[in-house]
């Protein structure tokens, strides 16, 4: 590859830029000093200085244990549940003599909740793990001595090494560039997965190493460079290069960041500088949190409060017990002789009552744990796992396309899915497909194109719209023409008028020829053609700038080589009809930048006539045209507001033609300009730049088509609908991300904006000024008054009613995320509709979402497709991964994955309602059914003086969770529905239900324990009632103990498993397996139990045989108990249903009714929204 060189090209003649003219002024004097210590010793890793200094390797990893962690890590992640620990202390405890039942009954529940957990992290964890070793296990050409290159793994790389990176393959850490394919040692990168970018960036090697172009040109190499250390700042760089016994400054202009691409350059020479954690992408990294639901939390806490519930009753019942021991020897008399208080060691002595009392306790501690569920937690792991599984195989979130499915890889956080207050979205390969189409443009005052953005399908298929007949009509046409031609990427236009040669009989040819001809020219695209196919395609700066150049040569104007001073064409001739070779001298290139906002080419055409050539934003452009070059300007700008109103990125295009003399006079002070190396130099060419890009002549304008990711702008505003909240966090710049809000509805015409920006003449002047502390000082007072001023603007639209939106650049968020700002910051943003910020580093993003989440206290969703994502996913609640065409990072760092944007809605209003609807039902019943039967075993101890004898045998109580009562509970976490799919799409309020905690509030819980205690307490006095002194056998013999036992428990299993029964909305034959199931499992293993031998079976030998089943009072006291514990329910649930009715429940009444398709009934319901629509489609329909 070393000697396939490409022709030279001499871009400094023609761009802005100057070739290695880097200057040493500014931070290089910091270099030495601290934060700015690293030496690199190029070539020579090994050599002796080197070893001194021990920079970490290349190894990098994104998983949350290793081998040695595992263990300890993993089992604090469990025993931080209190529950886990409380058990694992009476797990210990029922090994002494003051348990109430055998230790295999308590310790096995525990071991299979804990290995049950620990395996599914394992599993979890192991998946990142096999991520990493393919990154680590990629290879690359490294230097190893005598100018040869050998493949070695990214992971064995070495700060110093040389390496070899060719077209289109990662750079393996960051890299100084040293040279490359181009004779001038520039190469073109694709910072897509650090920055979200996907227009192409120009670097450059120093000049003194830009001769090295073949592998043997590094077998003597050696320099030295000195540098920044190690930090996040992905867009700074200062260091020095010592080569040849001289130093050459070094900027970002020479660095490569790991996880960028090598784009359009067969292949560059760089050294290493920063490997592994080292790099600027992994330092903009955070370790992978560990994620806990807000659910999950508060069920931690119900659980802390039954805990401390369970100690207080468990001290009341020790001193009863205690006051009951001392007194149970009187003048030799024994009141409880059945304890036998004479023969007891320490237990019922009355003369150590204080110890029996304290022993009590313990036995307490124990005997009450039913009131926590064990089970619960491994229910719940079970339950969302089965959850996940429904998630991934979800046709309607399957992408066929690319054959990917959605993958839920972690299952912690499914009912979080039903809670999202704040989406925080990444803009490109997230919201957009990285890719611009040429869909309409407007020259001579005529609009042509007749392509349909998706804004406008979107806000044409609205109900009643007039537009949708028209789209449908407009759309046939498109499908027609494009079943007749081929399509092209980039270019989606379809206008008979102008295409294949009709535009010669257009009114105004001329002006279309000129327009065509300035698309093919007015550009830095580099052609590149196909050897098999000879098809050109392009390599471009900007993916809009691509489109341009197919656009131009699908209309007849096919740019197709590009010299040092020379760019040429294939054009259609008007006179001929065929296409003809014409050569342009290109003499200047007069750069794009934010702050000019256009670009121009100046060319000489055959004729000897010199012509700039330029394009920009409409907002420089109509200022700069000439009084008699404005004819079309009128209906310009209004084809321009429609464009924009349709979601199209717009620019004007305009030319003029200029004389010798003026292009000489220009030429000498842009020269001097760019040979500049002081603090002014870039102003100095905007400056001369600006002075002959005047009395332009208006040509027309273009309009792309930042594609969106399809249905994206419908997903925005179900979104919306449901009262989520959406920011976009983008490195994009300001106008990108302005242009994308339009497209997806976030921003609409006629939106107030509240613009916070740092690009201000007077923080531009103190930058230059040297003064870093007053220019720091000044930048924040800027800031604190625009955030003022906002507010301001805020308060007043809100009187109104009227949306605005905030939008933030990076350089305004270092400072508004700090302690003293943010506050007011967030307070001003949270008022917005919507919130764009623009030229966000990772860690801008991941601080704003820690802001977020932070101080809002509601739940956050970050959804991104980049490596530059992954801080943002890890901080958010919830990391949604789009398993795009670049790279996993992002994926391999998120909690779910999904392949486009648009499987949100239905992740979140779907599967997120019923994950959080089924989590926080299925919580409330086991509490429920856990205090209905643990509050029949304090009201027994209540009975027998707190004795510590337990009412029901040791396998009774154990198989309980376990087995009869589980199975239903876990049904209804995997199967219920309130509603369909259906509906919860159609009526998105629905999720308001998860983002007010409706099903999980402290009320609600409430109301399932007070339940769960009116049961218990019907059940124990009914039981205790009917059998106390009543016959039960035919020899008229009293109940005893075990008859008691298990009549009790037959009550609580039939309540426990009716109830839920009357809580499923959706019943399945799962459901009515596992309900009715349960039940007869019970007397099953009643019958079998109790046909085991009495060593085994104890209390339950025979009960049900000789004892229960011939009473015929057992069964009239089973359904006498069932009807009395449901009734309460059931006429607080008619009564709630008929008078206060919650969403869900409107939406059964109404679909049961057949009046789900009724317009004023969803009118009415959108009325009773959390919060009002401000964005999306329907807003935006709204507001017209």
């Amino acid at each position: 590859m070393g000697g396939g060189r490409r022709r030279k090209r001499r871009f400094s003649r023609i761009h802005a830029f100057t070739c290695g003219k880097t200057s040493f002024k500014g931070d290089h004097s910091l270099i030495g000093g601290p934060g700015f210590s690293r030496v690199v010793y190029c070539n020579e890793p090994e050599c002796f200085e080197a070893s001194l200094l021990s920079y970490g390797g290349n190894y990098v990893t994104s998983t949350k244990y290793t081998l040695v962690t595992f263990f300890p890590k993993s089992l604090f992640e469990q025993f931080r549940r209190v529950a886990n620990s409380y058990f694992l202390i009476c797990a210990v405890l029922s090994f002494t003599p003051l348990s109430p039942y055998s230790p295999v009954s308590n310790v096995l529940p525990l071991l299979v909740v804990i290995g049950a957990t620990m395996g599914k992290e394992a599993v979890e964890d192991w998946k990142r793990k096999k991520q990493d070793i393919e990154v680590n296990n990629r290879k690359v050409e490294v230097h190893q001595g005598d100018g040869v290159f050998e493949l070695t793994k990214w992971m064995d790389l070495r700060v110093g090494d040389i390496v070899k990176v060719e077209k289109d393959e990662f750079f393996p850490a960051d890299l100084i560039l040293l040279s490359s394919s181009y004779d001038e040692a520039i190469c073109y990168v694709e910072t897509m997965n650090l920055d979200g970018e996907t227009n192409l960036k120009l670097k450059q090697a120093p000049e003194a190493t830009s001769d090295l172009h073949e592998d043997s040109s590094f077998q003597n190499f050696k320099a030295v460079i000195r540098c920044e250390d190690p930090n996040a700042n992905l867009y700074s760089f200062v260091g020095s290069l010592e080569f040849r016994e001289e130093q050459y400054p070094l900027s970002p202009q020479q660095l490569l960041l790991r996880d960028s691409k090598l784009r359009n350059t067969d292949y560059i020479y760089g050294a290493v500088i920063f490997t592994g954690r080292d790099t600027k992408v992994i330092q903009n990294s955070t370790e992978p949190p560990s994620k806990r639901s807000k659910i999950e939390k508060r069920m931690d806490t119900i659980v802390y409060f039954l805990f401390a519930f369970l100690v207080v009753l468990s001290i009341i019942g020790s001193i009863f017990f205690g006051v009951a021991t001392r007194e149970d020897m009187e003048n030799g008399k024994m009141t409880r002789w059945y304890l036998r208080p004479d023969e007891t060691a320490i237990y019922y002595d009355p003369e150590r009552a204080t110890v029996a009392a304290i022993l009590q306790f313990l036995t307490a501690l124990m005997l009450y744990s039913y009131l926590i569920p064990i089970s619960l937690y491994v229910s719940i792991e079970i339950v969302k796992v089965l959850q996940s599984i429904f998630i991934n195989q979800d046709l309607h979130m399957y992408y066929e396309e690319a054959d990917k499915p959605a993958r839920a890889r972690t299952s912690n956080l499914n009912e979080e899915l039903g809670q999202v207050d704040t989406i925080l979205s990444d803009k490109t390969g997230t919201l957009t497909c990285n890719s611009m189409e040429f869909i309409k443009c407007s020259v001579a005052g005529t609009s042509y194109g007749h392509g349909i953005t998706e804004v406008e399908r979107a806000l044409a298929w609205r109900k009643g719209s007039p537009l949708a007949r028209e789209v449908m009509e407009v759309e046939g046409q498109i499908e027609e023409f494009k079943e007749k031609k081929l399509s092209v990427k980039g270019f989606n236009f379809v206008d008979e008028r102008i295409m294949n040669g009709n535009w010669i009989n257009e009114p105004r040819a001329d002006v279309i020829q000129k327009f065509l001809r300035l698309l093919a020219i007015c550009h830095t695209a580099i052609p590149e053609v196909d050897e098999e196919t000879g098809r050109i395609s392009y390599e471009a700066e900007s993916p809009d700038e691509a489109s341009f150049v197919v656009a131009a040569r699908e209309l007849g104007f096919e740019f197709y080589e590009r010299t040092q001073t020379n760019i040429s064409l294939y054009e259609f001739d008007p006179v001929s009809g065929k296409k003809v070779e014409r050569s342009y001298n290109l003499l200047n290139i007069l750069d794009f930048s934010s702050s000019r906002k256009r670009m121009s080419v100046i060319v000489r055409n055959k004729e000897g006539k010199l012509l700039l050539l330029c394009k920009g934003a409409d907002s420089v452009m109509f200022e700069r045209l000439a009084k008699n070059g404005q004819e079309f300007a009128k209906q310009t700008k209004e084809h321009i507001a429609e464009y924009a109103d349709a979601g199209l990125r717009t620019l004007v295009v305009a030319y003029r033609e200029i004389d010798e003399e003026e292009y000489v006079e220009f030429n000498e002070k842009f020269t001097e300009a760019k040979n500049q190396v002081n603090a002014d130099r870039e102003e100095m060419i905007e400056e001369v730049a600006g002075n002959i890009e005047k009395d332009l002549i208006l040509l027309g304008a273009t309009a792309v088509e930042d594609k969106l990711q399809n249905g994206v702008p419908e997903c925005i505003d179900k979104l919306a609908q449901a009262g989520i909240k959406i920011w976009v966090l983008t490195g994009d710049k300001m106008e990108t991300a302005i242009n994308i809000g339009f497209a997806c509805s976030l921003l609409r015409q006629g939106m107030k904006q509240i613009v916070i920006n740092s690009d201000t003449p007077e923080n531009k002047a103190l930058e230059k000024s040297g003064d870093k502390s007053a220019a720091a000082v000044a930048f924040k007072e800027s800031i604190l008054r625009q955030i003022a001023e906002g507010k301001r603007l805020l308060s007043s639209s809100s009187e109104k009613s009227e949306a605005v939106a905030l939008i933030v650049d990076g350089k305004s968020l270092i400072y508004a995320l700090e302690d003293d700002v943010r506050d007011v910051f967030l307070e001003l943003a949270i008022g917005c509709a919507s919130v764009i910020c623009c030229r966000s580093s990772p860690k801008q993003k991941a601080l704003v979402t820690r802001l977020v989440k932070t101080k809002t206290g509601s739940t956050t969703l970050a959804i991104g497709d980049g490596a530059n994502d992954v801080g943002m996913l890890q901080e958010a609640d919830i990391g949604v991964g789009i398993s795009g065409v670049e790279g996993m990072q992002a994926v391999m760092s998120s909690d779910i994955a999904i392949a486009q944007f648009r499987f949100l809605e239905r992740l979140l209003l779907v599967h997120g309602h019923w994950c959080y609807r089924r989590i926080s039902s299925m919580i409330c019943y086991f509490f429920y059914k856990n205090i209905a039967f643990g509050f029949t075993i304090f009201f027994y101890e209540v009975y027998a003086s707190f004795s510590g004898q337990a009412v029901y045998n040791d396998w009774f109580l154990s198989l309980y969770n376990v087995f009869f009562t589980s199975l239903p509970v876990i049904a209804l976490g995997v199967f219920d529905q309130d509603v369909s799919s259906r509906l919860c799409l159609k009526f998105p309020l629905l999720y308001q239900e998860g983002i007010q905690n409706v099903l999980f509030s402290w009320l609600r819980i409430l109301a399932w324990s007070f339940n769960g205690v009116l049961s218990a307490t019907i059940i124990f006095f009914f039981c205790i009632r009917a059998m106390q002194h009543q016959a039960f056998r035919k020899g008229g013999e009293v109940a005893g103990l075990e008859v008691l036992g298990t009549t009790m428990y037959t009550c609580v299993v039939w309540v426990v498993n009716c109830q839920m029964a009357l809580s499923i909305s959706y019943f399945t034959y799962i459901q009515h397996l596992f309900i009715w199931g349960g039940i007869v499992c019970w007397y099953i293993f009643l019958i079998a139990y109790g046909a085991m031998d009495p060593d085994i079976s104890t209390t339950a030998y025979h009960v049900f045989i000789e004892a229960c089943a011939p009473a015929g009072s057992y069964w009239l006291l089973t359904l006498l108990v069932l009807i009395t514990s449901l009734l309460p329910y059931f006429v607080y649930s008619a009564i709630q249903m008929r008078f206060f009715p919650l969403y869900h429940q409107m939406i059964q009444w109404i679909r049961s009714d057949g009046q789900s398709d009724d317009p004023e009934y969803c009118r009415m319901v959108r009325q009773r929204s959390l919060r009002p629509t401000t964005v999306g489609l329907t807003a935006r329909f709204e507001a017209k």
